[in-house]
Order: structure tokens, then C-alpha cells, then sequence
């Protein structure tokens, strides 16, 4: 006889988007803006006025401090003529090397940072072994009995226990996955009927295929967050007598591991019963939220060429059919055309590209439970040689490498070593500042030694201008000084008071000694 499934509320339709021109708002009291509102602002006192501007000055002379720190690591030019070695070409090619090698981790960080963010999803095998036990049953009360005794009187109620454990198979014991099929010949999301005749499975593989896994391997609890057991109520027996339900607890929020009542490869139950009797176990998946599998309809499945998906996984379906065939509008990319099949699925004539997260959500279902069916046995028959039912279900695991690659994404010493490499940066910076001094100033002593009489007069010639720039008696051009009204006369219409002069004045400053 049929089992009866239990109905699931469909989900409701989905949240309209207002249009663009929708105005928002509703009944509510007209807020005044000016100086007569309700929220006058409150004046600041002496202290407070006193505060924020220490505030200000304070974040000023930071900004100046962070402004004169040197950036510049490379070595100034002519510096090999004035050492000893090949020091300063060493340094140039440590820095060429310096600039590859951050390139290339640069790149290769991304890469990883982009593998761990996809999470490409890995199919395995889940093997479910489902048997039972029967205890206290009429022909074990019988064979047990004692005809000398006279005591054919029991007060044990016959019961059995069914037993629910399930692996993760090995890559070399997985089915073939590119065909489809199970070694059982079940399909993780298939309904199954009534299995009363189907016990006669394979026998449980060896022990090699079930022995122990590392410490850390995915466990049948895993791959699910709830599982239920439907019985046959044509038995007559109540709901409450033989209802099943697990729900998978949350974990707790200092721990990083799961409690023991969510991590565990078998799960039994008992009760009373003396029938053959059928049931079905429900598995509801585990899934995160933003990443749950849909079940697409089939307009959209049709599209996408996919019967189960992600959200992520269906829009860059959808994106990559409207380029293939090249539904974009000619001026406006962001817009596109619908043939046939797209009409099935957004229902008009063109459609938004920023809105198909709102066109695919009335035909994303939730993935139905897995079913999996089986016959309880507690008769003598069976029992002499018990085989337990096997079921192949395909689930979806973490690639192994992302497990690897995690630690080099949230690597607690990554920004301690930022930090510490910013500091030989500056330490570095400060270096070639100052080899940049000597050699200005080896220059200097170089070309004075060299002809002293010229460089003099070169030098005092220069220092000449530069204080008649700063005193204004610079000639413009030519061989006129610079002594007219123009240089003298102060205010906002004067020389001094354009950009040129005030950087220069700020320059030369800043070289004085003491200024800060």
C-alpha cells in the first residue's frame, strides 16, 4: 500500500518592486526645516569650541608630519661614481626584483581569494545503509518459552529498531557521476514507492570501505539540517505513537565545533510493533543561505539547462544566453529583448539586466526532501538472514583545496606583516634620503675642490637670486630689477600674493633651521 506523504506549503509569490517613479512615503507630520523646527541646533560652549579646535590642529600637524615623510626608495643617479663596489647596482636589482615579486603574489592572492569566494561546488557519494532489529517479537516470545514452567504469561510489548547510518564514499569507490546513475539505482531527489519487495539488496560492502576516516571527515549529519519519518497510517496507529522528527541544533557561539547531537554517521529510533510496516525517510539538505540549490521550473530550466541551481548560478545562465544570442539593446546595454523562451519567464517584450535577481524568483521552488523508502520487517523469514537497503544519494562538499587555501586568506599574521613591512619601507625611505644629503653634498665639495674660484661665483650667484627672490628685488626678466611698485605693493592684487609665490616662500621656509 501507498505510503501518505505529507503536503509542503508552497512558498508565497514574491515581494513586488515599487516602480522608479513610485513615490514613498504616507501620512505624517510636515517637519520644518529652519531655524523654528522642532530640532533647533544646540550652540557649542567655550570648552567644547576649544576642544574641536585642538582636534583640528592636531589632525593638521599629522597631515604635515605624514607629508614630509620621504616615499622615495630609489637610488639617486650618479651614486656608483661616488662608492666603492657595486653596491648601488645590487640595490636596483633587488629593487626590479622587489616590484616582480609583489606582482606576482599580488596576483596570486587574488587568485586565491577569488577560488575561496566562488566555493566551486564537488559532488560525492553518500552511501545510507537502512536496516532494523526486532526484540520481544511472538516467535521470539515462543521460542523462548518453557512448556515445564506453565508461565506462558509476558509483559513485554514486541518492538524493533531501525537503524539509519550513512558514509561518505572514497573518490575511487564514487560512482560514475558524468552517467547519472547510483549503484542502488536511486535518485537523491526521486520519489519512491512502496518498497517492500526491494530488501533483497547487496550485502554492506566490506569493512575496508567503512573503515575509519581522518578525524575531520564530513559526517552523515552534515550534509542535512532536519530528517523525518512518515509512517504508513493505513495501520491504524496515531501520530503520536510513531512520529519521528531531528532537527539539526545550532551551534554554539564560542565553539567552532559541532555538538555531539549534530555530528554523527547513525541514527536510530524504536518502537512498538508487531506488522511489517512502511515507512519514508525525509532528508531535508543543509544548505547556507546564499548559496541554497533551487528547483527551477520548467520554462527557466529550459533556458539555463539546468533542473536545480543557485540564484548566482541561474542569472550568469541567463546573462550568457543574452549574449549568445545577442538580445542586448544596441544603446542601451543594460536592456534586452526576449524571444520565445524569455517571454516564458519574465512575461514582456524586453526586460532590465540589474533586475533578473526579480524575474527568476517566481520560478525558484525549494528543492524537495530526499525520500527514501523502506519496509520495516519483524517476521521470522526475514530475520534469519537480514539485508539491509541500500541508497546512493549524491551530495555536494567543499573542494578539498579550498580547506587548504583558507588559511592563507584569514591569516592573522597577514596584517602584522604588513605592518612590519611598511616600517622597513619608511626605515628604507629614510636610508636613501639621507645617501640622496651626501651626495648632494659630495657633489658640492667635488665641484668646489675641482675649480674652487668658478664654483663660488656660480654658488654665490645662485644664492644671490634666491635672495632677491625673497626679498622681491628679482628681476622678471632681462636685466631690469626687480625694484618698481609691483614688487613692493602688498595686498590681494599684488605678486606676492599668487600660488608661485607662496610655495616658494613655504620652501624656502621650511629649510630654515628651527621652522617647523
Amino acid at each position: 500500500m501507498q505510503p501518505q506523504y505529507r503536503g509542503y506549503a508552497q512558498p508565497g509569490p514574491p515581494a513586488t518592486r515599487p516602480g522608479a517613479n513610485a513615490r514613498r512615503g504616507g501620512i505624517g507630520p510636515m517637519m520644518s526645516t529652519g531655524q523654528g523646527g522642532p530640532h533647533p541646533t544646540v550652540p557649542l560652549t567655550q570648552a567644547q569650541m576649544v576642544q574641536q579646535q585642538q582636534a583640528q590642529q592636531q589632525a593638521g600637524e599629522l597631515a604635515k608630519r605624514r607629508s614630509r615623510k620621504p616615499t622615495d626608495k630609489s637610488m639617486p643617479d650618479g651614486v656608483e661614481d661616488c662608492i666603492i663596489g657595486d653596491g648601488a647596482q645590487r640595490y636596483k636589482e633587488l629593487r626590479d626584483l622587489e616590484r616582480r615579486l609583489d606582482a606576482t603574489m599580488t596576483r596570486k592572492r587574488l587568485d586565491i581569494v577569488d577560488s575561496v569566494s566562488r566555493n566551486p561546488k564537488r559532488y560525492k557519494t553518500l552511501r545510507i545503509w537502512i536496516s532494523n532489529t526486532v526484540e520481544d517479537q511472538v516467535w521470539q516470545a515462543a521460542s523462548s518459552l518453557n512448556a515445564e514452567s506453565f508461565d506462558f504469561a509476558s509483559n513485554l510489548e514486541p518492538s524493533y529498531r531501525v537503524k539509519i547510518e550513512g558514509r561518505l564514499l572514497d573518490d575511487e569507490d564514487d560512482v560514475d557521476e558524468a552517467e547519472g546513475d547510483t549503484k542502488s539505482g536511486v535518485d537523491a531527489g526521486a520519489d519512491h514507492v512502496d518498497k517492500m519487495d526491494t530488501d533483497d539488496q547487496p550485502a554492506k560492502p566490506k569493512a575496508k570501505q567503512a573503515a575509519a576516516l581522518p578525524p575531520q571527515r564530513s559526517r552523515f549529519s552534515h550534509f542535512f539540517r532536519s530528517l523525518t519519518v512518515d509512517f504508513d497510517q493505513s495501520r491504524g496507529r496515531s501520530g503520536a505513537d510513531v512520529s519521528v522528527e531531528w532537527k539539526k541544533p545550532d551551534r554554539a557561539p564560542a565553539s567552532s565545533n559541532l555538538p555531539a547531537a549534530a555530528d554523527f554517521d547513525e541514527f536510530t529510533f524504536k518502537r512498538n510493533g508487531d506488522e511489517n510496516m512502511n515507512i519514508t525517510i525525509n532528508l531535508y539538505r543543509d544548505e547556507t543561505p546564499h548559496n541554497e540549490t533551487f528547483e527551477l521550473s520548467p520554462e527557466l530550466a529550459e533556458i539555463v539547462d539546468m533542473r536545480e541551481a543557485t540564484r548566482s548560478e541561474v542569472i550568469m545562465g541567463l546573462w550568457e544566453y543574452i549574449k549568445l544570442m545577442n538580445l542586448q539593446e544596441d544603446e542601451e546595454k543594460r536592456n534586452f529583448r526576449c524571444d520565445e523562451l524569455l517571454r516564458k519567464v519574465i512575461g514582456r517584450e524586453s526586460g532590465y539586466i540589474p533586475l533578473l535577481h526579480e524575474y527568476i524568483q517566481p520560478h525558484l521552488r525549494p528543492l524537495p526532501p530526499i525520500r527514501l523508502a523502506y519496509t520495516i520487517r519483524v517476521d521470522e523469514e526475514f530475520h534469519k538472514n537480514p539485508q539491509p537497503t541500500i541508497y546512493d544519494v549524491r551530495v555536494t562538499v567543499d573542494d578539498p583545496l579550498r580547506a587548504k587555501l583558507l588559511p592563507f586568506v584569514h591569516n592573522p599574521q597577514y596584517a602584522a606583516m604588513l605592518k612590519e613591512v611598511a616600517a622597513l619601507d619608511e626605515q628604507l625611505a629614510t636610508l636613501i634620503q639621507a645617501i640622496s644629503a651626501s651626495k648632494a653634498k659630495h657633489t658640492f665639495l667635488t665641484s668646489m675642490a675641482t675649480d674652487p674660484a668658478n664654483f663660488v661665483r656660480q654658488w654665490l650667484s645662485s644664492q644671490e637670486r634666491d635672495l632677491e627672490v625673497i626679498t622681491g628685488e628679482a628681476s622678471r626678466g632681462g636685466d631690469d630689477y626687480a625694484v618698481g611698485d609691483e614688487w613692493r605693493r602688498g595686498g590681494r592684487e599684488s605678486v606676492w600674493a599668487t600660488q608661485n609665490a607662496r610655495e616658494s616662500v613655504s620652501v624656502m621656509l621650511s629649510k630654515m633651521p628651527g621652522h617647523r
